[in-house]
């Protein structure tokens, strides 16, 4: 009996450290640094392609892009084009469901960030 006791509180433990963030679907407002360290605002929209993968779509200053994304536990990542290069950002998903995170485009030296904030 102790040992069966013993392997459920295993198993709920479990799965309690197993449980993902979600991303949610729509519209978020956009916060960001560039790789010059200033600032930039905007808009993404998130469309969802299943559990797991989406379609990200930005609007920073009229300057349009559009992206492929993946949620992983709470890491959310999305490569994307902006005009003839490629980017990559990876955000953690927090638990208001704001997500942060780092980005890069090819060509370029440095990192800037970017919190995505779901719109009201």
């Amino acid at each position: 009996m102790k040992r069966l006791l013993l392997i459920a509180a295993l198993f709920l433990g479990a799965a309690a450290v197993g449980h993902a963030q979600t991303v949610n679907a729509g519209k978020y407002t956009v916060e960001g640094t560039n790789l010059d360290g200033s600032s930039y605002s905007g808009t993404a929209e998130i469309t969802l392609a299943s559990e797991t993968t989406c379609v990200i779509e930005w609007d920073t200053a009229g300057v349009k892009s559009t992206g492929v994304c993946m949620l992983n536990g709470d890491a959310f990542a999305a490569a994307y084009v902006l005009g003839d290069a490629l980017g990559l950002i990876v955000y953690k998903v927090n638990g208001d469901g704001s997500l942060e995170g780092t980005w890069t485009i090819t060509g370029k030296d440095g990192s800037g960030t970017e919190t995505l904030t779901e719109a009201k």
